[in-house]
């Protein structure tokens, strides 16, 4: 999905690579996560609750915690209410 990325700036053709990504829990995945690393886009993904207890009892040889910026993900939120406003107003639906 990330191929078909497209950013338009003022001038110029489209980038195709953002900035940040900021998804769910869902995708916090390790090849997600080195996907987004190669090509150098910051990924604001939280980890999941059992990767990281996992991660924890394996103590040192459990990696570094992820980190993610909590400011941007609180703006992803915004806009998954607002495409929940769209999908749910009655004119858009019908």
């Amino acid at each position: 999905m990330l191929d078909k990325i497209r950013v338009p700036g003022p001038v110029g053709r489209p980038r195709t690579r953002p900035d940040a990504v900021a998804a769910d829990t869902t995708y916090s995945s390790r090849g997600n996560r080195s996907y987004l690393r190669r090509r150098g886009i910051k990924a604001v993904i939280p980890e999941k609750r059992d990767d990281a207890a996992n991660r924890k009892r394996k103590g040192s040889k459990g990696g570094r915690p992820v980190s993610h910026d909590t400011d941007l993900y609180k703006e992803r939120n915004t806009v998954e209410r607002c495409f929940q406003k769209v999908k749910t107003w009655r004119g858009v639906a019908t």
